[in-house]
Protein backbone atom coordinates (compact mmCIF):
# COMPACT_ATOMS: atom_id res chain seq x y z
CA UNK A 1 0.00 0.00 0.00
CA UNK A 2 1.50 3.32 -1.08
CA UNK A 3 -1.05 5.58 0.66
CA UNK A 4 -1.66 6.03 4.39
CA UNK A 5 -4.22 8.31 6.05
CA UNK A 6 -3.96 9.31 9.72
CA UNK A 7 -5.66 11.86 11.99
CA UNK A 8 -4.15 14.63 14.06
CA UNK A 9 -5.08 18.10 15.35
CA UNK A 10 -4.06 21.68 14.63
CA UNK A 11 -4.52 24.63 17.00
CA UNK A 12 -6.54 27.77 16.26
CA UNK A 13 -6.89 29.64 19.53
CA UNK A 14 -8.60 27.26 21.96
CA UNK A 15 -10.10 25.33 19.04
CA UNK A 16 -8.33 22.23 17.73
CA UNK A 17 -9.64 21.43 14.24
CA UNK A 18 -9.02 17.95 12.86
CA UNK A 19 -6.14 17.53 10.41
CA UNK A 20 -5.92 14.60 8.01
CA UNK A 21 -2.33 13.51 7.40
CA UNK A 22 -2.07 11.84 3.98
CA UNK A 23 1.22 10.17 3.04
CA UNK A 24 1.78 8.93 -0.53
CA UNK A 25 4.82 7.06 -1.89
CA UNK A 26 5.41 7.12 -5.65
CA UNK A 27 8.10 6.11 -8.08
CA UNK A 28 10.67 8.70 -9.09
CA UNK A 29 13.72 10.45 -7.76
CA UNK A 30 13.87 10.39 -3.92
CA UNK A 31 12.22 13.48 -2.46
CA UNK A 32 10.19 14.52 0.59
CA UNK A 33 7.49 17.14 0.02
CA UNK A 34 5.20 18.66 2.67
CA UNK A 35 2.08 20.51 1.49
CA UNK A 36 -0.94 21.97 3.28
CA UNK A 37 0.28 25.35 4.61
CA UNK A 38 3.03 24.02 6.93
CA UNK A 39 5.12 26.58 8.77
CA UNK A 40 8.86 26.33 9.39
CA UNK A 41 8.51 24.00 12.39
CA UNK A 42 6.40 21.56 10.37
CA UNK A 43 8.73 21.71 7.36
CA UNK A 44 11.64 20.81 9.60
CA UNK A 45 9.81 17.57 10.40
CA UNK A 46 11.37 16.09 7.26
CA UNK A 47 14.79 15.89 8.90
CA UNK A 48 13.48 14.80 12.31
CA UNK A 49 11.28 12.07 10.81
CA UNK A 50 14.05 10.74 8.57
CA UNK A 51 16.52 10.43 11.45
CA UNK A 52 13.92 8.96 13.84
CA UNK A 53 12.85 6.27 11.35
CA UNK A 54 16.43 5.22 10.66
CA UNK A 55 17.48 5.24 14.35
CA UNK A 56 14.50 3.02 15.20
CA UNK A 57 15.78 0.36 12.82
CA UNK A 58 13.40 0.99 9.93
CA UNK A 59 14.35 1.78 6.33
CA UNK A 60 13.60 5.27 5.07
CA UNK A 61 11.99 4.81 1.61
CA UNK A 62 14.10 6.08 -1.25
CA UNK A 63 11.04 7.13 -3.20
CA UNK A 64 9.03 10.23 -3.95
CA UNK A 65 7.24 11.01 -0.66
CA UNK A 66 4.37 13.49 -0.56
CA UNK A 67 2.74 14.44 2.75
CA UNK A 68 -0.49 16.43 2.59
CA UNK A 69 -1.90 18.09 5.73
CA UNK A 70 -5.58 18.69 5.02
CA UNK A 71 -7.51 20.97 4.99
CA UNK A 72 -5.09 22.88 2.79
CA UNK A 73 -6.28 26.34 3.85
CA UNK A 74 -5.64 25.78 7.59
CA UNK A 75 -2.16 26.87 8.71
CA UNK A 76 -0.20 24.13 10.51
CA UNK A 77 2.46 24.84 13.12
CA UNK A 78 4.67 23.14 15.75
CA UNK A 79 6.21 19.67 15.80
CA UNK A 80 3.05 17.76 16.81
CA UNK A 81 2.73 16.33 13.28
CA UNK A 82 6.08 14.48 13.48
CA UNK A 83 4.50 11.29 14.86
CA UNK A 84 1.64 10.93 12.32
CA UNK A 85 3.99 11.78 9.44
CA UNK A 86 6.51 9.12 10.51
CA UNK A 87 3.76 6.53 11.02
CA UNK A 88 2.28 7.38 7.65
CA UNK A 89 5.60 6.77 5.91
CA UNK A 90 6.06 3.42 7.68
CA UNK A 91 2.51 2.28 6.92
CA UNK A 92 2.62 3.45 3.29
CA UNK A 93 5.95 1.65 2.74
CA UNK A 94 4.58 -1.58 4.20
CA UNK A 95 6.98 -1.70 7.16
CA UNK A 96 4.11 -1.43 9.68
CA UNK A 97 0.80 -3.20 9.17
CA UNK A 98 -2.01 -1.22 10.75
CA UNK A 99 -5.67 -1.89 10.07
CA UNK A 100 -7.16 0.37 12.74
CA UNK A 101 -5.57 3.74 11.97
CA UNK A 102 -8.95 5.47 11.84
CA UNK A 103 -9.63 4.53 15.46
CA UNK A 104 -6.68 6.67 16.64
CA UNK A 105 -5.47 10.23 16.55
CA UNK A 106 -1.79 11.04 16.87
CA UNK A 107 0.30 13.96 18.10
CA UNK A 108 3.91 14.11 19.18
CA UNK A 109 7.26 15.65 18.39
CA UNK A 110 10.04 13.23 17.50
CA UNK A 111 13.59 13.34 18.77
CA UNK A 112 16.27 12.18 16.34
CA UNK A 113 16.55 8.98 18.39
CA UNK A 114 12.85 8.20 17.92
CA UNK A 115 11.80 9.27 21.42
CA UNK A 116 8.58 11.28 21.77
CA UNK A 117 8.62 14.76 23.24
CA UNK A 118 5.72 16.61 24.82
CA UNK A 119 3.62 18.98 22.74
CA UNK A 120 1.71 22.07 23.82
CA UNK A 121 -2.05 22.41 23.46
CA UNK A 122 -2.78 18.86 24.63
CA UNK A 123 -5.86 19.87 26.63
CA UNK A 124 -7.38 21.75 23.69
CA UNK A 125 -6.82 18.76 21.40
CA UNK A 126 -8.30 16.31 23.92
CA UNK A 127 -11.36 18.50 24.45
CA UNK A 128 -11.94 18.65 20.68
CA UNK A 129 -11.63 14.87 20.32
CA UNK A 130 -13.99 14.35 23.25
CA UNK A 131 -16.62 16.72 21.80
CA UNK A 132 -16.39 15.25 18.30
CA UNK A 133 -16.71 11.68 19.55
CA UNK A 134 -19.52 12.48 21.94
CA UNK A 135 -17.49 11.16 24.87
CA UNK A 136 -17.52 7.36 24.73
CA UNK A 137 -17.18 7.17 20.92
CA UNK A 138 -14.08 9.32 20.73
CA UNK A 139 -10.96 8.04 19.02
CA UNK A 140 -8.03 6.90 21.14
CA UNK A 141 -5.40 9.62 21.42
CA UNK A 142 -1.78 8.50 21.06
CA UNK A 143 0.63 11.08 22.44
CA UNK A 144 3.93 11.39 24.33
CA UNK A 145 4.06 10.07 27.88
CA UNK A 146 4.97 13.52 29.25
CA UNK A 147 1.70 14.94 27.91
CA UNK A 148 -0.51 12.16 29.29
CA UNK A 149 -1.18 13.59 32.80
CA UNK A 150 -2.38 16.81 31.22
CA UNK A 151 -4.59 14.95 28.73
CA UNK A 152 -6.12 12.83 31.52
CA UNK A 153 -7.78 15.93 32.97
CA UNK A 154 -10.52 15.43 30.35
CA UNK A 155 -12.85 12.76 31.71
CA UNK A 156 -13.75 9.87 29.44
CA UNK A 157 -10.76 10.15 27.11
CA UNK A 158 -8.89 7.05 25.94
CA UNK A 159 -5.30 8.22 26.34
CA UNK A 160 -2.54 5.96 25.00
CA UNK A 161 0.85 7.36 26.06
CA UNK A 162 4.07 6.21 24.42
CA UNK A 163 7.75 6.89 25.01
CA UNK A 164 9.07 6.10 21.53
CA UNK A 165 8.05 5.69 17.93
CA UNK A 166 8.79 1.97 18.24
CA UNK A 167 6.15 1.56 20.96
CA UNK A 168 3.51 3.16 18.76
CA UNK A 169 4.45 0.92 15.83
CA UNK A 170 4.22 -2.17 18.04
CA UNK A 171 0.79 -1.05 19.24
CA UNK A 172 -0.56 -0.51 15.72
CA UNK A 173 0.84 -3.87 14.61
CA UNK A 174 -0.92 -5.57 17.54
CA UNK A 175 2.29 -6.93 19.04
CA UNK A 176 2.43 -4.92 22.28
CA UNK A 177 -0.58 -2.73 22.99
CA UNK A 178 -0.17 0.62 24.73
CA UNK A 179 -1.72 0.71 28.20
CA UNK A 180 -4.41 3.40 28.65
CA UNK A 181 -3.45 6.24 30.97
CA UNK A 182 -6.06 6.58 33.70
CA UNK A 183 -4.29 8.39 36.53
CA UNK A 184 -6.39 11.28 37.77
CA UNK A 185 -4.68 14.38 39.18
CA UNK A 186 -3.98 14.16 42.87
CA UNK A 187 -5.89 16.77 44.86
CA UNK A 188 -3.64 19.71 45.63
CA UNK A 189 -4.03 22.23 48.39
CA UNK A 190 -3.70 25.67 46.84
CA UNK A 191 -1.29 27.90 48.73
CA UNK A 192 -1.51 31.68 48.67
CA UNK A 193 0.14 34.40 50.79
CA UNK A 194 -1.90 35.16 53.90
CA UNK A 195 -3.71 38.45 54.37
CA UNK A 196 -2.75 38.46 58.07
CA UNK A 197 0.82 39.27 57.02
CA UNK A 198 -0.29 42.75 55.90
CA UNK A 199 -0.18 45.12 58.86
CA UNK A 200 -2.52 48.06 59.07
CA UNK A 201 -4.36 49.09 55.88
CA UNK A 202 -7.81 48.19 57.19
CA UNK A 203 -9.57 50.15 54.45
CA UNK A 204 -7.49 48.53 51.71
CA UNK A 205 -8.23 45.08 53.13
CA UNK A 206 -11.93 45.87 53.10
CA UNK A 207 -11.73 46.98 49.47
CA UNK A 208 -9.83 43.79 48.62
CA UNK A 209 -12.60 41.73 50.24
CA UNK A 210 -15.27 43.57 48.24
CA UNK A 211 -13.29 43.06 45.04
CA UNK A 212 -12.94 39.32 45.71
CA UNK A 213 -16.60 38.90 46.64
CA UNK A 214 -17.97 40.46 43.48
CA UNK A 215 -15.15 39.92 40.98
CA UNK A 216 -14.55 43.67 40.72
CA UNK A 217 -11.47 45.42 39.34
CA UNK A 218 -9.36 47.47 41.74
CA UNK A 219 -6.88 50.34 41.47
CA UNK A 220 -4.70 51.28 44.44
CA UNK A 221 -2.74 54.51 44.67
CA UNK A 222 -0.14 55.20 47.32
CA UNK A 223 3.52 55.94 48.11
CA UNK A 224 6.28 53.33 47.75
CA UNK A 225 6.27 50.71 50.50
CA UNK A 226 2.65 51.19 51.48
CA UNK A 227 1.85 47.53 50.78
CA UNK A 228 0.04 47.73 47.42
CA UNK A 229 1.87 44.75 45.92
CA UNK A 230 1.42 42.70 49.10
CA UNK A 231 -2.31 43.33 49.01
CA UNK A 232 -2.61 42.41 45.34
CA UNK A 233 -0.70 39.16 45.82
CA UNK A 234 -3.21 38.09 48.47
CA UNK A 235 -6.31 38.55 46.33
CA UNK A 236 -6.27 35.01 44.82
CA UNK A 237 -6.23 33.58 48.35
CA UNK A 238 -9.48 35.42 49.15
CA UNK A 239 -11.37 34.08 46.14
CA UNK A 240 -13.44 30.87 46.23
CA UNK A 241 -11.80 27.64 45.03
CA UNK A 242 -11.89 27.07 41.28
CA UNK A 243 -14.59 24.80 39.90
CA UNK A 244 -13.63 21.92 37.61
CA UNK A 245 -14.87 23.85 34.56
CA UNK A 246 -12.88 26.96 35.51
CA UNK A 247 -9.77 24.91 36.21
CA UNK A 248 -10.01 23.17 32.82
CA UNK A 249 -10.45 26.47 30.96
CA UNK A 250 -7.47 28.00 32.74
CA UNK A 251 -5.33 24.90 32.22
CA UNK A 252 -6.22 24.80 28.51
CA UNK A 253 -4.93 28.35 28.01
CA UNK A 254 -1.69 27.55 29.82
CA UNK A 255 -1.37 24.38 27.76
CA UNK A 256 -1.54 26.47 24.57
CA UNK A 257 1.30 28.63 25.90
CA UNK A 258 3.31 25.58 26.97
CA UNK A 259 3.33 26.71 30.60
CA UNK A 260 0.86 24.27 32.18
CA UNK A 261 2.06 22.76 35.45
CA UNK A 262 0.02 19.93 36.95
CA UNK A 263 1.23 20.90 40.42
CA UNK A 264 -0.74 24.17 40.07
CA UNK A 265 -3.99 22.44 39.14
CA UNK A 266 -6.99 24.38 40.52
CA UNK A 267 -4.82 27.25 41.74
CA UNK A 268 -6.02 30.63 40.56
CA UNK A 269 -3.46 32.25 38.25
CA UNK A 270 -1.67 35.39 39.35
CA UNK A 271 0.06 37.20 36.49
CA UNK A 272 2.20 40.29 37.08
CA UNK A 273 3.81 41.43 33.80
CA UNK A 274 6.51 44.08 33.88
CA UNK A 275 5.52 47.55 32.77
CA UNK A 276 7.79 47.22 29.72
CA UNK A 277 5.50 44.49 28.29
CA UNK A 278 4.29 45.06 24.74
CA UNK A 279 0.68 44.98 23.61
CA UNK A 280 1.16 41.53 22.03
CA UNK A 281 2.65 40.21 25.29
CA UNK A 282 -0.27 41.53 27.30
CA UNK A 283 -3.28 40.73 25.10
CA UNK A 284 -1.75 38.04 22.88
CA UNK A 285 -0.74 37.93 19.26
CA UNK A 286 2.21 37.14 17.05
CA UNK A 287 2.39 35.64 13.56
CA UNK A 288 0.89 32.49 15.04
CA UNK A 289 -1.48 33.94 17.68
CA UNK A 290 -0.57 32.91 21.22
CA UNK A 291 -2.41 33.80 24.44
CA UNK A 292 -1.14 36.87 26.28
CA UNK A 293 -1.04 37.74 29.96
CA UNK A 294 -4.73 38.60 30.14
CA UNK A 295 -5.64 35.11 28.89
CA UNK A 296 -3.06 33.41 31.11
CA UNK A 297 -4.81 35.21 34.00
CA UNK A 298 -8.19 33.69 32.98
CA UNK A 299 -10.24 33.02 36.16
CA UNK A 300 -7.41 34.59 38.15
CA UNK A 301 -5.75 37.93 38.82
CA UNK A 302 -3.88 40.25 36.49
CA UNK A 303 -1.72 42.61 38.55
CA UNK A 304 -0.35 45.68 36.80
CA UNK A 305 2.15 47.41 39.06
CA UNK A 306 3.28 50.95 38.22
CA UNK A 307 0.23 51.32 35.97
CA UNK A 308 1.10 54.71 34.41
CA UNK A 309 4.50 53.35 33.34
CA UNK A 310 2.85 51.00 30.84
CA UNK A 311 2.65 52.28 27.29
CA UNK A 312 -0.60 54.08 26.54
CA UNK A 313 -1.50 51.74 23.68
CA UNK A 314 -0.92 48.69 25.86
CA UNK A 315 -3.36 49.93 28.50
CA UNK A 316 -5.98 50.93 25.93
CA UNK A 317 -5.93 47.36 24.60
CA UNK A 318 -7.39 46.24 27.95
CA UNK A 319 -10.62 48.14 27.50
CA UNK A 320 -12.55 45.60 25.41
CA UNK A 321 -11.41 42.46 27.30
CA UNK A 322 -12.39 44.08 30.61
CA UNK A 323 -15.96 44.33 29.33
CA UNK A 324 -16.32 41.18 27.23
CA UNK A 325 -14.03 38.64 28.91
CA UNK A 326 -12.74 37.65 25.46
CA UNK A 327 -9.89 38.78 23.22
CA UNK A 328 -10.19 38.51 19.43
CA UNK A 329 -6.84 38.53 17.64
CA UNK A 330 -6.86 39.10 13.88
CA UNK A 331 -3.79 38.83 11.69
CA UNK A 332 -3.40 38.76 7.93
CA UNK A 333 -3.46 34.95 7.73
CA UNK A 334 -4.66 33.87 11.18
CA UNK A 335 -7.46 34.68 13.58
CA UNK A 336 -7.88 33.38 17.09
CA UNK A 337 -10.17 33.88 20.08
CA UNK A 338 -8.92 33.45 23.63
CA UNK A 339 -10.83 33.74 26.92
CA UNK A 340 -9.81 36.63 29.17
CA UNK A 341 -12.14 36.68 32.17
CA UNK A 342 -9.53 38.09 34.53
CA UNK A 343 -9.77 40.27 37.62
CA UNK A 344 -7.69 43.41 37.18
CA UNK A 345 -5.75 44.75 40.16
CA UNK A 346 -3.53 47.75 39.45
CA UNK A 347 -1.22 49.89 41.56
CA UNK A 348 0.30 53.30 41.00
CA UNK A 349 2.06 56.10 42.80
CA UNK A 350 0.27 59.42 43.31
CA UNK A 351 2.99 61.29 41.38
CA UNK A 352 6.20 60.57 39.42
CA UNK A 353 8.39 60.55 42.52
CA UNK A 354 5.76 58.70 44.54
CA UNK A 355 5.69 60.91 47.62
CA UNK A 356 2.80 63.30 46.92
CA UNK A 357 0.82 63.84 50.13
CA UNK A 358 3.35 61.99 52.29
CA UNK A 359 3.87 63.39 55.79
CA UNK A 360 7.60 63.74 55.15
CA UNK A 361 6.99 66.38 52.49
CA UNK A 362 9.60 64.77 50.22
CA UNK A 363 7.57 65.33 47.02
CA UNK A 364 9.00 67.99 44.70
CA UNK A 365 6.78 67.30 41.68
CA UNK A 366 5.12 70.29 40.06
CA UNK A 367 1.35 70.29 39.39
CA UNK A 368 2.06 69.92 35.67
CA UNK A 369 4.23 66.86 36.27
CA UNK A 370 1.52 65.28 38.44
CA UNK A 371 -1.13 66.05 35.81
CA UNK A 372 0.96 64.53 33.00
CA UNK A 373 1.66 61.45 35.11
CA UNK A 374 -1.99 60.83 35.91
CA UNK A 375 -2.98 61.77 32.37
CA UNK A 376 -1.29 58.61 31.10
CA UNK A 377 -4.43 56.80 32.25
CA UNK A 378 -7.33 57.56 29.92
CA UNK A 379 -10.84 58.27 31.13
CA UNK A 380 -12.39 55.29 29.29
CA UNK A 381 -9.94 52.92 31.00
CA UNK A 382 -10.49 54.37 34.48
CA UNK A 383 -14.24 54.28 33.89
CA UNK A 384 -14.00 50.48 33.61
CA UNK A 385 -12.38 50.09 37.04
CA UNK A 386 -14.89 49.44 39.82
CA UNK A 387 -12.90 50.33 42.94
CA UNK A 388 -10.20 52.90 43.57
CA UNK A 389 -8.69 53.84 46.88
CA UNK A 390 -5.71 55.63 48.36
CA UNK A 391 -3.32 53.37 50.25
CA UNK A 392 -1.42 55.57 52.74
CA UNK A 393 1.95 54.77 54.23
CA UNK A 394 1.78 52.35 57.16
CA UNK A 395 2.14 53.99 60.54
CA UNK A 396 5.08 52.96 62.71
CA UNK A 397 2.71 51.78 65.45
CA UNK A 398 1.03 49.37 63.01
CA UNK A 399 4.39 48.02 61.86
CA UNK A 400 5.50 47.37 65.42
CA UNK A 401 2.22 45.73 66.41
CA UNK A 402 1.92 41.95 66.47
CA UNK A 403 0.15 40.45 63.47
CA UNK A 404 -3.34 39.79 64.79
CA UNK A 405 -5.37 40.70 61.71
CA UNK A 406 -7.87 38.46 59.97
CA UNK A 407 -6.42 35.57 58.02
CA UNK A 408 -7.17 34.87 54.39
CA UNK A 409 -9.22 31.81 55.43
CA UNK A 410 -11.54 33.96 57.55
CA UNK A 411 -12.11 36.50 54.78
CA UNK A 412 -12.41 33.74 52.18
CA UNK A 413 -15.31 32.23 54.13
CA UNK A 414 -17.24 35.50 53.92
CA UNK A 415 -16.35 35.92 50.27
CA UNK A 416 -17.47 32.36 49.52
CA UNK A 417 -20.81 32.95 51.22
CA UNK A 418 -21.33 36.14 49.18
CA UNK A 419 -20.40 34.36 45.95
CA UNK A 420 -22.85 31.57 46.78
CA UNK A 421 -25.66 34.10 47.15
CA UNK A 422 -24.77 35.60 43.79
CA UNK A 423 -24.73 32.20 42.05
CA UNK A 424 -28.10 31.28 43.54
CA UNK A 425 -29.61 34.63 42.64
CA UNK A 426 -28.25 35.29 39.15
CA UNK A 427 -25.79 32.52 38.27
CA UNK A 428 -22.75 34.82 37.98
CA UNK A 429 -20.64 37.27 40.04
CA UNK A 430 -22.02 40.77 40.45
CA UNK A 431 -19.26 42.25 38.27
CA UNK A 432 -20.71 40.40 35.25
CA UNK A 433 -24.29 41.65 35.62
CA UNK A 434 -25.82 43.13 32.46
CA UNK A 435 -27.77 46.43 32.60
CA UNK A 436 -31.15 44.68 32.57
CA UNK A 437 -30.01 42.40 35.40
CA UNK A 438 -28.83 45.41 37.40
CA UNK A 439 -32.35 46.83 37.21
CA UNK A 440 -33.65 43.61 38.78
CA UNK A 441 -31.02 42.74 41.39
CA UNK A 442 -29.42 46.08 42.35
CA UNK A 443 -32.33 48.40 43.13
CA UNK A 444 -31.58 50.93 45.93
CA UNK A 445 -34.16 52.21 48.38
CA UNK A 446 -35.32 55.83 48.35
CA UNK A 447 -32.40 57.14 50.42
CA UNK A 448 -29.90 55.14 48.41
CA UNK A 449 -31.34 56.39 45.12
CA UNK A 450 -31.20 60.00 46.31
CA UNK A 451 -27.60 59.60 47.44
CA UNK A 452 -26.62 58.05 44.10
CA UNK A 453 -28.33 60.89 42.22
CA UNK A 454 -26.34 63.51 44.17
CA UNK A 455 -23.11 61.59 43.56
CA UNK A 456 -23.79 61.47 39.82
CA UNK A 457 -24.31 65.22 39.71
CA UNK A 458 -21.44 66.27 41.97
CA UNK A 459 -18.83 63.83 40.66
CA UNK A 460 -19.87 63.97 37.02
CA UNK A 461 -20.07 60.20 36.71
CA UNK A 462 -20.93 58.37 33.50
CA UNK A 463 -23.70 55.86 32.87
CA UNK A 464 -21.12 53.08 33.09
CA UNK A 465 -20.01 54.40 36.49
CA UNK A 466 -23.65 54.50 37.61
CA UNK A 467 -24.07 50.80 36.85
CA UNK A 468 -20.75 49.87 38.41
CA UNK A 469 -21.60 51.67 41.65
CA UNK A 470 -24.81 49.66 41.88
CA UNK A 471 -22.96 46.39 41.26
CA UNK A 472 -20.41 47.20 43.97
CA UNK A 473 -23.23 48.18 46.34
CA UNK A 474 -24.88 44.83 45.62
CA UNK A 475 -21.65 43.06 46.56
CA UNK A 476 -21.38 45.05 49.80
CA UNK A 477 -24.96 44.05 50.62
CA UNK A 478 -24.15 40.39 49.91
CA UNK A 479 -21.20 40.56 52.31
CA UNK A 480 -23.59 42.02 54.91
CA UNK A 481 -25.99 39.08 54.32
CA UNK A 482 -28.83 41.35 53.20
CA UNK A 483 -31.98 39.30 52.77
CA UNK A 484 -33.23 38.73 49.22
CA UNK A 485 -35.84 41.19 48.03
CA UNK A 486 -34.73 44.03 50.33
CA UNK A 487 -33.47 47.10 48.38
CA UNK A 488 -29.93 48.36 48.79
CA UNK A 489 -29.63 50.87 51.61
CA UNK A 490 -27.95 54.27 51.57
CA UNK A 491 -25.04 52.79 53.57
CA UNK A 492 -24.34 50.24 50.83
CA UNK A 493 -24.50 52.89 48.11
CA UNK A 494 -22.36 55.33 50.14
CA UNK A 495 -19.53 52.81 50.51
CA UNK A 496 -19.67 52.02 46.79
CA UNK A 497 -19.55 55.74 45.92
CA UNK A 498 -16.62 56.17 48.29
CA UNK A 499 -14.66 53.59 46.29
CA UNK A 500 -15.58 55.46 43.10
CA UNK A 501 -14.59 58.98 44.15
CA UNK A 502 -10.95 58.53 43.22
CA UNK A 503 -11.87 57.91 39.59
CA UNK A 504 -13.53 61.27 39.32
CA UNK A 505 -10.62 63.30 40.73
Amino acid sequence: MSLAVLRSRALAGLAAPEVTVEVHLAAGLPSFTLVGLPDTEVKEARDRVRAAIQNCGFEFPQRRITVNLAPADLPKESGRFDLPIALGILVASGQVNAANLDDHEFAGELALSGDLRAVRGTLAMCAAIHRQGGGGGARAFVLPLESAPEAALIDGMNILPARTLLQVCAHLAGRELLAPFAVSPAPTLAWYPDLAEVKGQAQAKRALEVAAAGGHSLLMSGPPGAGKSMLAQRLPGLMPPMTDAEALESAAVHSLAGSFNLAQWKQRPFRAPHHSASSAALVGGGGTPRPGEISLAHHGTLFLDELPEFQRGVLEALREPLESGQIHIARAARRADFPARFQLVAAMNPCPCGWLGHASGKCRCTPDQVARYRGKLSGPLLDRIDLMLDVPAVAEADLAARGDGETSATVRARVGAARTRQQQRQGKPNALLAPDEIDVHCLPDCDGAALLKRAMQQLGLTARAYHRILKVARTIADLADLAEGIPLSAAHVAEAVHYRRGLAN
